[in-house]
Order: structure tokens, then C-alpha cells, then sequence
């Protein structure tokens, strides 16, 4: 197989995880609104949880059939990823119920700094000046389409602040745990989900009734909200494997960088879907320039040195060739 052709097959495979990861991330956005919305069930934390329990049954159903291969992983590495998972969601549900809209969002758009700190910390990724400049374009993008009121408490800004940081670090370790021990997504998923799902299912209706007020037990289901909650639980499954795959495949930074694209269909849907109201040029023009943003990303961390990994054994290298260097103009001094 030729190089051109290996390299246009990975681009059709990026672009269909990408695709999948929209489709369902906004496909889910979409279902749980009308679940909460209009059929009342707003208990997000034990809903996750559901969603986790349906993932762990799809992985259980593969791993039966021979599609997932049995794959070790060190119980203390599931247990810190589980609990970075599990305060990056309980941390959102409560930022955003203690924060204005605008700070919420403010707080979302902050992922893409810390991600990119954790990137240059532990990984020693360098970007280049066009990368940077690219995630600030879609960043202001984004900001000008989704901050308005913009109200700031104490808790409320703690609460951001846990959630930004276990979503950063969360997503960093979906990344370092497929690169460390050589696990596919959906083996990744196999091992994480089951603890994932038992622990929401046990402390979410607490959260819930903490949150809201209302009891899960209490709630009058009905035939179409329990369809609601199937098709909610079906199309989880596709999103968290596709988020392990995009995150595999990429980092956590790009996976942030091009997710804001599910911001602008989910607008964009929303103005088509529930109305116009809210329409106006800013969030024309914010969309805009995020769009443009991530363009720029994507072109410019493909090239090379628009993104890359500084490891010691270049260091090395380049260090014994500047050694080599100063003995040969020694060497030439002397002559």
C-alpha cells in the first residue's frame, strides 16, 4: 500500500469518527432537551448513569461475541479515571446551575487552555505560533455566539473550576490510558463503564434530589418518555465511544478545538427547530469565526511542528549534534 494511500485512508477514518462523534453528540443534546424539557425528567446524574449501564451492557454483548479482546488494566488507573469522569459531570451539573449562562459557557471555553497546559506539561507538546492563534480565532468565535450575561459567585466559581480541570484531566486520561497500555476505545470503554455506571446509578439520585428537589423513584413515566430515555441511552452508547475514539486518535486539545463545532450545529438547530429568538449578526459573526478557527487548527497542527511532542531522546540528539558541532569548530580553531 503506497504512502498517499495509507494517509488518505486515515484522513476518511478521522473524518468519520469526527462525523460520528457530531452526529450523536448532538443527536443527544437534542433527545435529553426534550426529555427534560418536556417530559420533566431532570435528573441528569442518574440519566448519565443510565447511559454508562447501557455502554457497559453493548461492551459485555461485543466482548460475548468476540469483538473485544480481554485486556488488562490497572484497577488504580480505572479508579482515577472514573473519578475525574464523575466530578467532571456532577461538576458541569452544578456549574451550571449555580452560574449564570454566560460564565457556564465562559467556564466551557476554558477547557481548551487547561487541556493545552496539561498537553505542555506532561506530554512536552510544543505548538506552534499559527496553532495558538488558531485556538484563540475559535475561541472568540465560540465566545461570541454563546456568552451573554456573564454573573460570578464564589461557589459557583469553584464549582467551574473543579469541572473544567477533572473534565481536562479526564479527557487527557482517555488519551494517556490508550497510548500507555495499548487498548483499543470500546476495550477502554469495557473497563471504565461498569465502575462509571455503578457509582452514578448509587449517588445520582441523591445529587438529582439535591439538585432539583424531585425524587427519580417519584417520577410518572410514560410510554413516550421511557421511549425517550431508550433512544437517550441508545445514542450514548455512540457517544462515548466516539469520544474515546476521537480522543485516541487525536489529543484532548483538538478533540476540544473542532468539538466546538457541535456548539454551531446545536445553534444552528436550534434557531431552524425552536425559533429565531436570538438570532442576531454577533452570533452570525461568532460562528463565522469559529468555523474559520478551526479551519486554521486543523491545517495548522497538521503541519509539521504545528503540534508535536518533544521527546527526551530528540532532546538528546539535538544536544549531541550542537556537541559535535562546537568540537569540529574546536577542532577547525586549532588547525
Amino acid at each position: 500500500m503506497s504512502l498517499s494511500t495509507k494517509s488518505d485512508k486515515k484522513a476518511a477514518v478521522d473524518a468519520a469518527a469526527w462525523m460520528f462523534n457530531i452526529v450523536t453528540s448532538v443527536g443527544i443534546i437534542l433527545v435529553n432537551k426534550a426529555l427534560m424539557a418536556t417530559y420533566g425528567f431532570r435528573f441528569a446524574t442518574t440519566l448519565t448513569g443510565l447511559h454508562f449501564a447501557t455502554t457497559t451492557t453493548m461492551t459485555l454483548v461485543f466482548r460475548w461475541l468476540g469483538y473485544i479482546q480481554p485486556t488488562n488494566l490497572p484497577m488504580s488507573e480505572i479508579l482515577k479515571f472514573v473519578l475525574f469522569a464523575n466530578f467532571s459531570i456532577v461538576g458541569m451539573n452544578i456549574s451550571l446551575m449555580w452560574n449564570s449562562v454566560g460564565f457556564y459557557q465562559i467556564a466551557k471555553l476554558s477547557m481548551i487552555p487547561v487541556s493545552c497546559f496539561l498537553e505542555v506539561v506532561l506530554d512536552q507538546v510544543r505548538y506552534s505560533r499559527d496553532t495558538k492563534l488558531s485556538i484563540v480565532v475559535v475561541l472568540l468565535g465560540v465566545a461570541f455566539c454563546t456568552v451573554t450575561d456573564v454573573s460570578v459567585n464564589f461557589k459557583g466559581f469553584l464549582a467551574a473550576f473543579i469541572a473544567v480541570w477533572s473534565t481536562a484531566l479526564q479527557q487527557y486520561y482517555v488519551h494517556f490510558l490508550q497510548r500507555k497500555y495499548s487498548i483499543g476505545s470500546f476495550n477502554l470503554l469495557g473497563h471504565t463503564a461498569p465502575v462509571q455506571a455503578t457509582s452514578l446509578l448509587i449517588v445520582g439520585p441523591f445529587l438529582d434530589y439535591m439538585f432539583t428537589g424531585e425524587r427519580v423513584y417519584a417520577y410518572q413515566y410514560s410510554t413516550t418518555s421511557v421511549a425517550f430515555l431508550i433512544v437517550s441511552c441508545t445514542i450514548a452508547v455512540g457517544t462515548n465511544l466516539s469520544q474515546f475514539i476521537c480522543i485516541g486518535r487525536f489529543t484532548a486539545v483538538s478533540f476540544q478545538v473542532i468539538g466546538h463545532m457541535k456548539t454551531i450545529l446545536v445553534l444552528t438547530l436550534g434557531f431552524v427547530f425552536f425559533g429565531k429568538e436570538g438570532l442576531n449578526m454577533q452570533v452570525v459573526l461568532g460562528m463565522f469565526v469559529a468555523v474559520i478557527g478551526m479551519i486554521w487548527y486543523g491545517n495548522a497542527s497538521s503541519k509539521p511542528g504545528g503540534k508535536e511532542r518533544v521527546s527526551f531522546s530528540s532532546q538528546s540528539n539535538k544536544s549531541q549534534k550542537q556537541e559535535s558541532l562546537l568540537e569540529s569548530t574546536e577542532q577547525e580553531d586549532k588547525v
